[in-house]
């Protein structure tokens, strides 16, 4: 193999590992689920799928590109950017290319999808730009989470909306998820300046906030005995894991997970 490709390889890994792709491949999972249960079939399940991923890519990338300074200051061997593994400029090439494809990958599935989809896609980047350092952090992931199962069924014949208990389920998501990932990195946020919710909580209070969000949730979606399944993950999780683990967050994905596999087997997405 020649040195290009070598450097070609090195510099594709290192912009995959720039996307945050563990909660990039599983939002778009649960989406690809979501619109081949309702019923979108092989080409809505794809286009679904494709827009997901290609906001899920522009939202991660964006996050590393404005934090790069932040990142490279903190000396974090895990971000790319700041390990000067990719430059700013291929970085910000990539985000703009995952905006058009979302753009256009997300207008294929219709006006009213297309609409919920790119503010869902919007409220990712306003944490990135503003709302991750304010007490308003919880919210961009509460409106994202909610909107997905919408992008999902105003895609079908009749635009309906999802049940509203869908809505919240997907918002208290959201929230389970943003204060479990930020879990591992909370005292590097405060000594950064990043004073979202759930630093000034605090680990303890976070860690309790992501539980009973999941809970609820999963309670929204699967009354009954189902929610100890579907809560157990992040709940064991959040208690055992050490400060810095990721496992939090992708316990409470995992979750998110079983609660909408109980609850397509209900057949209650749609309103």
């Amino acid at each position: 193999m020649s040195s290009a490709a070598v450097v070609s390889r090195a510099r594709m890994g290192a912009l995959l590992r720039a996307c945050h792709p563990a909660p990039s491949a599983a939002v778009t999972a649960l989406a690809a689920a979501m619109a081949a249960e309702a019923g979108r079939g092989a080409l809505g399940t794809v286009l679904t799928a494709g827009a997901v991923a290609a906001g899920q890519l522009s939202i991660g990338w964006s996050n590393d590109l404005i934090d790069r300074r932040r990142d490279a200051d903190a000396g974090r061997p895990d971000k790319p950017l700041a390990a000067a593994e990719v430059t700013a400029g291929q970085v910000a090439g990539a985000t703009r290319w995952a905006v058009v494809c979302c753009v256009l990958l997300s207008a294929a599935c219709g006006v009213a999808a297309a609409a919920v989809h790119l503010a869902a896609v919007a409220a990712g980047w306003a944490y990135n730009l503003r709302l991750k350092a304010t007490v308003w952090s919880w919210l961009p992931y509460a409106v994202a989470f909610a909107l997905l199962p919408a992008f999902v069924t105003l895609a079908l014949p009749g635009r309906p909306w999802p049940a509203p208990g869908v809505l919240g389920a997907g918002a208290l998501l959201g929230v389970a998820g943003h204060f479990a990932n930020v879990l591992p990195d909370l005292v590097a946020d405060r000594a950064a300046g990043i004073r979202g919710l759930p630093q000034r909580m605090g680990r303890r209070a976070s860690a309790a906030v992501a539980v009973l969000a999941a809970t609820a949730a999963a309670l929204l979606l699967a009354p009954g005995w189902p929610a100890l399944a579907v809560t157990a993950p992040p709940a064991l999780a959040t208690l055992l894991a050490p400060p810095r683990s990721r496992a939090p967050f992708l316990a409470v994905i995992a979750a998110a997970a079983l609660a909408l596999g109980l609850l397509l087997l209900g057949g209650g997405l749609r309103g």
